[in-house]
């Protein structure tokens, strides 16, 4: 066992809300674990010094995992997608109010204050973010997916897609450069689908992931079994998956496909999605040169993706492509703007580069550069000396920002395929656009690729040239710079992830990200059934018809297949001559009788939206009561003209309902109502087909 004597106490980090020393607790099973056995050392970045170890011998990993499906899925499953994402914002919430801690804690790993910001903040805001993803959702523990579909002439036999959270639970081995939004940009997306998760953080940045999952377990906000952590090797916990299980692995390719090929994955056919470390790359469009905004703009953001995190980034730019005329004046740029960075202890507000996460990472990207310099040379930086403010430069892990020079891309292939995980990155030449794009599928497959240019119609060339090979593309330039997150920053409504060696697989997208997590059914039937599953009211499926006027009804009230049928309106002529003056629409086909020959009139048609404005003077009820005002108008067809003449009627009918949270004490409490209209003629034809939206009071 590893004793408190062998820590340095007199840390700068102690007495701040630092680590402590001493042995990494695995909280599983709804307990915090200490493994047997000394366990793994792990290091200060900064000053080298041992500051915890890690074990995960003695666990059952097998009872980790049963714990997770027996008691965390099951209470997950049963809350609505609203309830998860009420959750998922009273978490946010409560760590962004303990972020002070995480932070100190972070500059253990050598990040700097912005470093740490990406990492900590930038995971709250996944969890902020996909709280309010749950208004896509219903407010129901499943979802539907896509449109329904009709399979009879009748109507009277349909299909459907509806989507339920898996069985299992979802295991995210992550990688060590990002502990908290590794692990926060996952779990918000799992939890918020319905199913709990086993983090895995990778073990030398494992202590900053405890330290933020001992606030989330202490906050009482997830169910129990919601999440589990382990701090030290995975042991045989693969061996125990199981088809309802959902695994993400995050680092290495070579890793990856070792863990993708695991004889109990392949047999149990488990979701796996890997998120590979990737060559990915920016490309100098030919119109920024020297002197124009895109110029500078694109320096910047190359010291920025070499510096930030100490290049520890799996979307850090590897590659650059700049027109070969401008490739010395590009080196000399950067090589300024590279000596400019100032680099040492991350408690110095001074310093804009820390250390990397520890000498064995730092060894291993100069054992990559040496590979990479058989074919390249250093245009800027040292393999050897680094010069470093408030710290040691031999005791901490710190690398000079180094800038390679490779002059013959299409005839070195090292260069697109060895990856140095740190500040480094490589300039390279192109003649025209179509050899940038060749080059930048030469990565074989990126996470994300940037494009630096004023000039859309080059833009656009080389986005659909490039787009098989990234998983994003950033066209950056001066009317987006200023308000851009980025080329290395994977937002939580957009996919991440990449094809080929960036491991072919996508995390976060929105909805989309919610639905890795979850069984996609084809369910069969007739309307009232889909109707009743789905809960959301189906065409043709059976209503339900009441003497009281649904607008007299609070939310609580509405039931799924509330109908109205109302009286009936014949359109004149009048009509459609005060409604093209009374809205100054006088669109020929509403209001010119010599202008029709040739179209699909007959004679003067009605406008659409008098129809539409029509059937509501038929179905809305015009005392005051529950119904708070028209939300809007959500879909809106218009399938037969209606003319003068013409006899409409209305079925109003409730087709779905979303609740809203209050805002404040003041605030009325209140939901939203779908209402399908439908609108017909005198044959019983539709005229129209509309859904609405109301704001409803609730009765409390």
């Amino acid at each position: 066992m590893i004793n408190e004597g062998q820590f340095n106490l007199s840390s700068p980090f102690r007495g701040t809300g630092g680590l402590a020393g001493g042995k990494l607790q695995s909280y599983v099973t709804g307990h915090w674990i200490s493994g047997e056995g000394d366990g793994q050392l792990l290091f200060d970045a900064v000053t080298g010094e041992p500051i915890a170890s890690a074990s995960t011998k003695g666990l059952d990993f097998d009872s980790v995992l049963a714990y997770g499906r027996s008691v965390g899925n099951p209470a997950l499953r049963k809350l609505s997608f609203h309830e998860r994402g009420r959750m998922l914002k009273a978490l946010a919430l409560h760590l962004m109010a303990k972020k002070e801690k995480f932070y100190q804690v972070s500059y253990h790993t050598g990040a700097t204050k912005a470093d740490s910001w990406i990492d900590i903040e930038g995971g709250i805001g996944n969890l902020f973010s996909n709280a309010s993803l749950r208004r896509k959702f219903p407010d129901l523990p499943y979802c539907t997916d896509g449109e329904p579909i009709g399979l009879s002439k009748g109507g009277t036999f349909m299909g459907h897609h509806i989507m339920v959270p898996k069985e299992g639970v979802a295991i995210h081995i992550n990688a060590y450069n990002f502990p908290v939004w590794g692990m926060l940009e996952k779990c918000a997306v799992n939890w918020l689908a319905g199913m709990p998760a086993v983090v895995k953080p990778a073990t030398i940045t494992s202590y900053l992931a405890e330290v933020v999952v001992k606030e989330i377990i202490a906050s009482g906000i997830l169910p129990e079994g919601a999440l589990q952590l382990v701090c030290g090797s995975a042991g045989d916990l693969l061996d125990h998956v199981t088809g309802q299980d959902v695994i993400t692995f995050t680092g290495s390719k070579s890793t990856g496909l070792i863990l993708k090929g695991h004889k109990r994955i392949m047999e149990e056919s488990v979701p796996f999605n890997m998120e590979a470390d990737s060559l990915n790359c920016i490309v100098l469009g030919e119109d920024a040169i020297p002197g124009k905004p895109e110029w500078d703009i694109f320096i910047k953001e190359v010291r920025k993706e070499i510096t930030v995190k100490a290049g520890q980034k799996c979307t850090a730019i590897r590659r650059i492509f700049v027109p070969e005329h401008l490739l010395e004046d590009a080196c000399v740029a950067l090589s300024k703007s590279l000596a400019q960075t100032i680099i040492g202890n991350p408690l110095n507000e001074s310093v804009r580069m820390g250390a990397l996460a520890g000498k064995g990472q730092r060894d291993e990207v100069k054992e990559h550069i040496q590979k990479l310099l058989a074919a390249s040379q250093i245009a800027y930086g040292s393999l050897d000396s680094v010069e470093v403010i408030d710290a040691d430069p031999q005791k901490g892990a710190f690398l000079s920002p180094i800038l390679l020079l490779n002059e013959t891309p299409f005839s070195t292939e090292s260069v697109h395929e060895v990856e140095c995980f740190g500040p480094v990155s490589t300039i390279m030449p192109y003649k025209n656009l179509d050899e940038a794009i060749l080059l930048a599928k030469k990565g074989k497959g990126s996470l994300c690729c940037t494009m630096v240019t004023a000039n859309d119609q080059l833009a656009t060339q080389f986005v659909v040239g490039a787009a098989t090979h990234h998983g994003r593309i950033l066209v950056l330039n001066e009317e987006c710079a200023k308000e851009s997150t980025g080329h290395g920053s994977p937002l939580p409504m957009l996919v991440h992830g990449g094809p080929g060696r960036a491991g072919g697989g996508e995390e976060m997208g929105g909805v989309r990200g919610v639905k890795h997590y979850m069984q996609r059914v084809a369910i069969q039937g007739s309307p009232t059934s889909i109707t009743a599953i789905t809960r959301s009211y189906q065409p043709k499926a059976k209503t339900t018809e009441e003497e009281k006027h649904p607008f007299r009804k609070y939310f609580e009230e509405l039931e799924i297949g509330d109908s109205l049928l109302t009286h009936k309106r014949t359109v004149t002529e009048a009509d459609i001559v005060n409604f093209a003056n009374i809205s100054w629409d006088h669109f020929y086909a509403h209001t010119d009788h010599t202008s029709l020959q040739g179209t699909p009139f007959e004679k003067p048609v009605a406008h659409g939206y008098f129809i539409l404005s029509a059937a509501a003077g038929l179905f809305v009820d015009a005392r005051k009561g529950p119904v708070l005002l028209n939300y809007g108008l959500e879909e809106c067809r218009f399938m037969k003209p209606v003319y003068a003449g013409s006899t409409i009627g209305v079925r109003l009918t409730v087709k779905e309902k979303l609740p809203q949270d209050t805002k404040d004490e003041s605030d009325i409490p209140k939901g939203i109502v779908k209402w399908l209209v439908e609108i017909t003629d005198e044959t019983g034809e539709y005229v129209a087909l509309a859904t609405i939206l109301t704001m409803v009071k609730r009765k409390v």
